[in-house]
């Protein structure tokens, strides 16, 4: 059962099932007074505010780890960590023990996710910090005691943050791997049907190169010989002349079959790998059909730049979900996508849209991109199917 979840949703469960392990000790302690020290008509509000901080704390987890490493973390997810943080040391404040210390201990484990390793080093350690004086005044303990017990939970702390610091980096790795393997079957179907493509036309090629010529000329020496000839001979020579020319017109017809037969690359076989199995990011492809393109050079740029859409959407703007449509209008083929991300203010071109920009002005094309605040991206690239593509420039790679 385990082996079928993801590591980042072991780790949210047993946080969650840590938290309602802390709730046991915390009902026991309030409920039962051979354990406490008063009942709950006496403890009042303290009671109400020890359960309000504690069930605040696991609404806030359960909402923090809800797309545990599917998406960066938003300011809106950072300010709830911080609250996620001062609930934890409310728990002890009011509850005058040291279960407030296990559950940053669960927080620990958010913090890689949300945070950068300096970032997150600097809460963890101040969290841990902010627990001495609750030890030392709340609890009444030594200061050296208080000392050595928040320097004993920080420690576990510190653990927890560094086996999730490590989750998330080979998270990062297998979703990068992902990101390689499908762009590879990308390039694989591509080059496949750049083969068939060529391997059709390179056939009918030979076909009319060769036996067309041959039975053009096998066909005007038959002729000659049929002026030539008298009698029976000449007859066979017209026979023989007519089912030269037969064989002609079968050659063409099949050439012309051939050709027709290839229709160009499958730019949606070609395309559809790079859609499937996206870690964090829900695409929806919709490509014309049938959409064929007889340059391959074209296709290769439509391949490299849906690639490049889709690494920004995930990389970039924390999107969520991506449309991308192709089709072919007016003789151009043209590519629509937009996401649900953070959006921008204005577009600062990087690597990688300059080299979708470098990509299109060699085959004529153009791109347009649209972006607000908070309404994510919108990008509109056009490529006309009549002007020849100039060859690729090396490390014009995103």
């Amino acid at each position: 059962m385990f082996g079928r979840l993801s590591h980042t949703r072991l780790l949210r469960y047993a946080g969650l099932f840590t938290w309602a392990m802390v709730g046991v000790p915390l009902v026991y302690s309030q409920y039962v007074p051979a354990y406490g020290s008063e009942d709950l008509a006496a403890q009042g509000d303290r009671t109400v505010w020890l359960f309000a901080c504690y069930l605040g704390f696991g609404a806030c987890y359960w909402w923090l780890t809800r797309g545990l490493g599917h998406a960066a973390g938003t300011w809106v997810d950072r300010l709830l960590l911080l609250v996620l943080t001062v609930l934890a040391l409310a728990v002890s404040y009011f509850n005058e023990s040291g279960l407030g210390s296990i559950l940053l201990m669960v927080a620990a484990g958010v913090i890689p996710w949300l945070l950068p390793a300096a970032a997150g080093v600097v809460l963890l350690l101040l969290s841990q910090l902010a627990v001495l004086p609750i030890y030392y005044n709340v609890f009444q303990m030594p200061l050296f005691e208080a000392l050595m017990q928040s320097l004993l939970y920080g420690g576990f702390s510190m653990f927890i943050y560094v086996t999730s610091l490590v989750a998330k980096q080979q998270a990062q790795a297998r979703d990068e791997q992902r990101r390689l393997n499908a762009e590879l079957r990308a390039t694989r179907a591509l080059l496949a049907e750049s083969a068939r493509v060529n391997e059709r036309t390179r056939i009918s090629r030979e076909l009319h190169d060769l036996l067309g010529h041959h039975l053009t000329a096998l066909s005007l020496n038959l002729e000659v010989a049929s002026h030539m000839t008298e009698g029976r001979a000449q007859e066979h020579v017209r026979q023989a002349n007519t089912l030269a020319r037969l064989l002609l017109t079968d050659v063409r017809e099949a050439v012309s079959q051939l050709r027709d037969a290839s229709g160009g690359i499958d730019l949606a076989a070609a395309l559809r790998p790079l859609a499937d199995h996206v870690p964090a990011l829900d695409i929806s492809l919709e490509v014309e059909s049938p959409l064929a393109i007889d340059d391959p050079e074209r296709a290769h740029v439509m391949l490299r730049c849906t690639q490049e859409i889709i690494t920004n959407a995930v990389r970039h703007a924390g999107a969520r979900r991506l449309r991308i449509r192709v089709w072919r209008e007016a003789g151009a083929l043209l590519l629509e996508a937009d996401d649900d991300g953070q959006g921008a203010d204005g577009v600062v071109p990087g690597n990688g849209l300059r080299g979708m920009r470098e990509r299109l002005q060699q085959c004529g094309g153009s791109l347009d991109i649209q972006t607000r605040r908070g309404a994510g991206f919108r990008l509109r690239l056009s490529i006309p199917v009549s002007t020849p593509a100039l060859p690729a420039i090396e490390g014009a790679l995103p």
